[in-house]
């Protein structure tokens, strides 16, 4: 019998830097006979780079850059988005376009924004809810990110939110993404998985969400899907293998999280080999 847990995803969070090739300057032309080498010992010698091993992330974390409107009033917005640079000019677009999203699902918009764009629309919503009653408050939205695994190409992004928005609080809010550095590409979980092993992959998806939806509330059993789809959901993955993850109220009203985790073996069994290969 196959087991699963339910839970928080981090089961292990490992970063690792990679190394640069060193470059090998060439002798000079005149040196004397004994010291100097001929152009083909010197090709020879200098060592090949692996195009497969991209270049270190050097990860910084930062404030990301965007403009809040001027505010008189005492009762403002309340934005903060601490953000991550790396040395990847795709890899940085790529958190910011992942915050954009994360951003507009909080308003419940699917848009192709910018960051400044998203927060522009975040900042409109909150405008109108004050402007409905002169008691409402501004919305408040703090958002924090990390590089929450990293295997060669392959990176996970977690974004973690605690906003306040209307009468709805809501504290450590989990995303994830994955990214393909090297084909800049972000990744959906249908992406990795051979198409032989969608159909056991569903198995194991609908026995763990049918674990999960007897513990939740007898209404939210009610209403909740007969099967759980989950070919858009969040994945993730560490050190043991991948998972996906649902948060509250995802799947239905009034439920719990539901994060479904692969052991090894099985994510081996799923996974095209040439990514489980890369990433484990």
């Amino acid at each position: 019998m196959t087991d699963y847990v339910q839970g928080d995803p981090m089961r292990h969070n490992v970063m690792k830097g990679m190394l640069i090739g060193a470059v090998v300057l060439l002798s000079a032309c005149h040196q004397k006979p004994d010291e100097s080498k001929t152009a083909s010992e010197q090709q020879t010698s200098a060592p090949v780079q692996n195009p497969d091993i991209l270049p270190y992330l050097n990860i910084q974390t930062q404030q990301a850059k965007y403009a809040l409107p001027f505010c008189e009033k005492k009762n403002c917005i309340d934005i903060d988005i601490q953000s991550l640079q790396t040395q990847d000019h795709w890899l940085n677009q790529w958190i910011e376009k992942s915050q954009s999203q994360v951003i507009q699902a909080q308003i419940l918009l699917k848009q192709n924004l910018s960051l400044q764009q998203a927060i522009n629309a975040y900042v409109k919503a909150s405008d109108e809810w004050q402007q409905q009653f002169s008691v409402n408050k501004p919305y408040r939205l703090h958002m924090s990110s990390r590089i929450a695994s990293q295997r060669n190409q392959y990176v996970l992004l977690q974004l973690q939110i605690d906003s306040k928005q209307a009468d709805i609080e809501v504290k450590d809010r989990q995303y994830f993404f994955v990214a393909d550095r090297k084909q800049q590409k972000n990744l959906m979980i249908l992406d990795v998985i051979e198409n032989s092993q969608q159909t056991q992959l569903d198995q194991w998806v609908q026995q763990a969400y049918q674990a999960w939806l007897k513990k939740q509330a007898k209404d939210a059993q009610q209403t909740a899907p007969k099967k759980l789809y989950w070919g858009q959901a969040e994945w993730f993955f560490d050190g043991e293998g991948v998972g996906l993850h649902f948060r509250a109220n995802d799947i239905v009203k009034n439920s719990k999280q539901l994060d479904i985790f692969l052991n090894k073996a099985q994510t081996k069994q799923v996974m095209k080999a040439d990514v489980f290969r890369r990433m484990f």
